[in-house]
């Protein structure tokens, strides 16, 4: 099964969350209707980035780096 590591962007306030999914349709509707606690405060979102690994763990990796600093600048750049 396919993961996807993905950032969202909050339209009106500067506030990226980075997450994995195995659906990105379904999770990005999850957080612009406010089903998560951690980011209702800060919707609406767009895509800012998404990326397809093949597994969960390679998932969890990737997910880890784009929380890091060095995955931080490199999102930073995408805006």
């Amino acid at each position: 099964m396919d993961y996807i590591v993905y950032a969202i962007s909050s339209v009106h306030r500067n506030y990226v969350y980075i997450g994995m999914t195995n659906n990105l349709n379904r999770r990005l509707s999850e957080h612009n209707k406010g089903y998560n606690k951690t980011t209702r405060p800060y919707a609406p979102f767009v895509l800012l980035y998404s990326e397809p690994v093949p597994n969960r763990i390679e998932a969890r990796k990737r997910e880890k780096y784009l929380k890091s600093g060095v995955g931080r600048e490199f999102l930073k750049k995408l805006k």
